[in-house]
């Protein structure tokens, strides 16, 4: 009746993406194309609204 989906997941790879420090513990992954100073702000930005 159900069919199960499966539980794989690809994860991306992390060689093919740069890396963006926010925190001393926080980092998060953007493509080769994209901003990090934009990246960061978009980040704390959204970080800040669930805490309001």
């Amino acid at each position: 009746m159900f069919e199960k989906k499966p539980s794989t997941f690809k994860s991306p790879d992390l060689s093919k993406m740069q890396e963006v420090v926010i925190d001393f513990r926080t980092k998060i992954y953007i493509s080769m194309d994209e901003d990090p100073i934009k990246a960061k702000k978009k980040y704390i930005s959204r970080h800040n609204s669930k805490f309001e």
